[in-house]
């Protein structure tokens, strides 16, 4: 596939890309909600461009253990340092009092990277689990993990609480993870994955990607057999913008069509479901998709 870079700096949005400015009722409601409870939102922290979308509709993904993230990846606008605080042990019932008060069917919880920590946050995500199932019974709950850096140990205690669908983002190509993911692996990353559906079979796996990073339509593909070969299920796939001229460099922008290719050749495989767009998010249209794999 011929890669165009553009230019350091610019960023010629096509028209497929264009999105609403976030407001309204909804908006106003969970940012106020939000800062009424002290929590934090990876809507806000990743500069999500759907943002007004899923918050006017009610939606939102919770992200715990802090703001500082102790990775630094190429792509991403979270903050980072070497140690990101102090744990929150109140944080997992406000999450809870949050998706309880907001009456959402189906809650997302991600966070930073928290390799300063023992298990790497990994019982603050199992104590999230278990408040949002003891304030909101009934919702659904997925969890975006980090890669726990590789420790089984750390995800058989987030897997012992159950979650509907446990997700972990590979985010590119095996090629570029060096440049992309310099502290992640490629095959750590898919190992988790398979790891967590041997701990919990009831679960549903989930992974995502972006594109516009200077891989290949080829490489993509072959991404998408190795999740399946490693047992996940659901996987989104999305244009990578660019958050500052920091950040790693912008290739091209893909295509509409190119992403339906995606999706298609995703379900050939074996996917429960693939949700391919410029504008998909890891959580975008989460709950549709935990229905659409039928973990609710």
């Amino acid at each position: 596939m011929h890669q165009r870079l553009l230019p350091e700096g610019v960023d010629r949005r096509p028209a497929w890309l264009t999105v609403k400015l976030p407001g309204g009722d909804g908006y106003t409601q969970i940012k106020g909600l939000m800062r009424g409870l002290d929590l934090v939102t990876v809507c806000e922290e990743a500069r999500c461009p759907n943002i007004a979308e899923c918050w006017g509709h009610g939606t939102a993904t919770f992200m715990i253990l802090g703001e500082v993230c102790t990775r630094a990846c190429a792509f991403c606008a979270v903050t980072s340092g070497k140690r990101g605080g102090d744990v929150d042990a109140d944080e997992p019932r406000r999450v809870g009092a949050a998706v309880a008060q907001m009456g959402l069917a189906h809650a997302v919880v991600t966070s930073v990277d928290r390799d300063d920590l023992p298990d790497f946050g990994a019982a603050l995500f199992a104590d999230t689990i278990g408040e949002i199932r003891r304030q909101s019974p009934g919702t659904t709950i997925e969890v975006l993990t980090p890669d726990f850096n590789g420790s089984i140990e750390s995800l058989r205690i987030v897997m012992a609480a159950a979650p509907e669908i446990f997700n972990h983002n590979l985010e590119t190509i095996a090629r570029l993870y060096a440049r992309v993911r310099p502290k992640a692996g490629y095959q750590q990353s898919l190992t988790l994955l398979l790891e967590a559906k041997r701990l919990e079979p009831r679960s549903r796996t989930k992974s995502g990607l972006m594109v516009g990073l200077g891989e290949e339509m080829s490489e993509v593909k072959q991404l998408l057999v190795d999740l399946r070969a490693h047992d996940v299920e659901i996987v989104t796939i999305g244009q990578y913008l660019r958050p500052s001229l920091k950040h790693h460099r912008l290739t091209r922008f893909w295509t509409p069509d190119e992403f339906a290719e995606l999706k298609h050749f995703g379900m050939t495989l074996g996917f429960s479901h693939v949700e391919s767009g410029p504008l998909v998010r890891s959580s975008y249209h989460a709950h549709e998709q935990a229905v659409a794999a039928s973990a609710v």
